[in-house]
């Protein structure tokens, strides 16, 4: 087995935990790799004793607190996260509302809104985001604000793939969404209505680029019986702009 195969399998082996199955038992690991039971006993040694697999009750694994310690090193933790929060928190504390930081990740035809902090309340609308989860670009505002600052070049390898239905609302043709980003850079902040969870609008804005980081945008997330979108988008607008100061003199 080469030094390639054994990462790759580690890496494939880690990558079947989510959000919905944090832990999994070795015959989970075992459908999911299809390894063969000696290799993927062994690997599963080795991972556990790196501290990249921990063992849980009932003969289950999740991923370890060394994966969770290296992650923690990424650029995206100590320069964008931690310089990020203090201005996170005004924006929750200014609107009681859940707020999103976001970056966008992967090449054009696969990219997703990978969620680097959320900060949220007793008083928060219910989403379906997390810190360290993605969701779509085109049916989110942090997603809408983030495709608004991309090429052409880029835009157009995006648009070869296609794009998800997530409500009725979610606009997924190619020139309705090219001219919703066109009206995001208009006016300055993304605004979707319904688009990934009914009853829900959110207004998002981008940062200007930062040096060493991924294009990075935040947002408000509110139910549309209560969200004033033009004061939310100075808010949100506001704190992007703070944010960027702090994060590029990081």
């Amino acid at each position: 087995m080469s030094g390639d195969g054994v990462l790759e399998r580690g890496l494939a082996l880690l990558g079947c935990f989510s959000a919905d199955e944090p832990e999994l038992t070795a015959a989970d690991l075992a459908a999911r790799t299809g390894l063969a039971s000696s290799t993927l006993h062994r690997l599963i040694g080795t991972l556990l004793a790196k501290g990249l697999l921990v063992r849980t009750q009932g003969h289950f694994y999740a991923v370890g607190a060394r994966l969770w310690e290296l992650g923690e090193l990424s650029p995206l933790s100590l320069r964008l996260r931690e310089r990020a929060i203090p201005h996170l928190m005004r924006l929750y504390e200014a609107t009681g509302e859940n707020v999103h930081l976001g970056v966008l990740d992967g090449d054009p035809e696969r990219a997703t809104v990978l969620h680097v902090s959320r900060v949220t309340g007793h008083r928060s609308i219910p989403t379906v985001s997390r810190a360290g989860g993605r969701e779509p670009l085109h049916a989110t505002g942090v997603g809408k604000a983030l495709l608004a600052t991309r090429d052409e070049e880029w835009l157009h390898r995006y648009f070869s793939t296609p794009r998800e239905r997530e409500t009725v609302n979610t606009i997924v043709g190619e020139p309705e969404l090219r001219g919703d980003l066109q009206r995001t850079n208009a006016r300055g902040y993304a605004l979707t209505r319904e688009e990934m969870t009914l009853g829900n609008i959110s207004v998002a804005a981008a940062l200007a680029p930062i040096q060493g980081l991924p294009p990075v945008a935040l947002g408000v997330v509110v139910h549309i019986d209560r969200a004033d979108e033009r004061v939310l988008a100075r808010m949100v607008q506001q704190t992007a702009r703070d944010m960027f100061i702090a994060v590029r003199e990081a």
